[in-house]
């Protein structure tokens, strides 16, 4: 969290609302460890990393939701190992993601 938060606050002084989201549960194999955080500005910027590939774009797509409306979103991730290569999930499995806007 340390690493995202300079991002964080740039931009929040900057004028843009930022949600972020968070790694809450895995299944089967995850490219990044439980409690992984991304945040996400109005504009679009990204600091940090949720997992990867085309997941991180999805991240990306429902945090400019939950800034829009304000309300938190518990969104799941995954693929069977056949298609983790193809869909951007590198080690497969299951990922569950929060995503909340920050005051």
């Amino acid at each position: 969290m340390r690493d995202i938060l300079p991002n964080i606050r740039a931009w929040q002084a900057q004028g843009k609302s930022v949600a972020l989201a968070t790694v809450v549960r895995a299944w089967g194999s995850s490219p990044r460890p439980l409690g992984s955080k991304m945040a996400i500005s109005s504009e679009g910027d990204m600091a940090g990393s949720v997992s990867g590939g085309c997941v991180e774009g999805a991240v990306v797509e429902e945090a400019g939701k939950v800034i829009a409306s304000g309300k938190p979103s518990l969104v799941e991730y995954g693929v069977t190992d056949d298609l983790a290569w193809t869909v951007g999930l590198s080690c497969g499995g299951t990922l569950e993601v929060f995503i909340e806007r920050l005051g």
